[in-house]
């Protein structure tokens, strides 16, 4: 794992990436998104069990994890696009806002104090991304979109969703395009799905480690923080 003492590296601003769930904040959006609709009547009892179903089986492992996170997005097949984006602005007040650890603000703005490009990378939604985001002072963010046609929801993504091997192709991209590279970056991440990122940055850091990456964090001595 490379070094940093001033903030620079090799004489340029950097890049300083932020997973969101369960890293930015103590929650799932994904989740909360799922629960505020069967709370408003916009989704039928059989896409609450589906949604139910996929958590399990995402938590213990027992299939494909891209797999399953497509299969998430289809219980808002339907919604108007801008019905949908109000759930959003709720969830993002009621649940999401309260959920930020108190440690993360200070973390974006030391990076920010030191010249970096902040962006949070995830596999969250845009409009959450986005609210996120402007709460927090960030400079952008690179997240997941759902496919409209007419103002409506199908229930697919528009394009891959920024999720496992997306996050790092999108990674690799935007530091290209910001005349950085991987090597200056840092990543912050929670989950083995962020993984494919964690691993190509200079700095990699891990935020409430689920089992499997805090083992590969300590094994690679990468920084590990414990947020509240």
């Amino acid at each position: 794992m490379a070094t940093i003492s001033s903030g620079e590296v090799s004489g340029k601003s950097y890049i300083a990436f932020f997973d969101l769930d369960g890293t930015i904040i103590n929650a799932v959006s994904g989740t909360e998104l799922a629960k505020g609709a069967w709370k408003r009547g916009l989704m039928k009892w059989q896409d609450l069990i589906e949604a139910i179903y996929l958590s399990l089986v995402y938590k213990f492992g027992l299939k494909d994890p891209l797999i399953i996170v497509n299969q998430m997005t289809g219980w808002v097949k339907g919604l108007p696009e801008e019905t949908f984006e109000k759930l959003c602005f709720d969830i993002y007040n009621e649940v999401l806002l309260p959920s930020l650890y108190s440690k993360a603000g200070p973390e974006i703005n030391m990076h920010k104090e030191k010249g970096a490009k902040v962006v949070i990378l995830s596999s969250s939604l845009t409009p959450i991304c986005e609210a996120i985001a402007a709460h927090l002072g960030i400079d952008d963010f690179l997240c997941s979109e759902l496919e409209t046609v007419d103002g409506i929801l199908t229930g697919f993504p528009a394009g891959e969703l920024c999720f496992g091997e997306e996050k790092l192709t999108r990674l690799r991209d935007y530091c290209e395009k910001n005349n950085s590279t991987p090597e200056e970056a840092w990543y912050y991440g929670d989950a083995d799905s962020d993984l494919p990122a964690l691993g190509i940055v200079g700095f990699p850091v891990c935020v409430n480690p689920e089992r499997k990456l805090a083992k590969i964090a300590r094994k690679n001595r990468w920084k590990i923080y414990r947020w509240t």
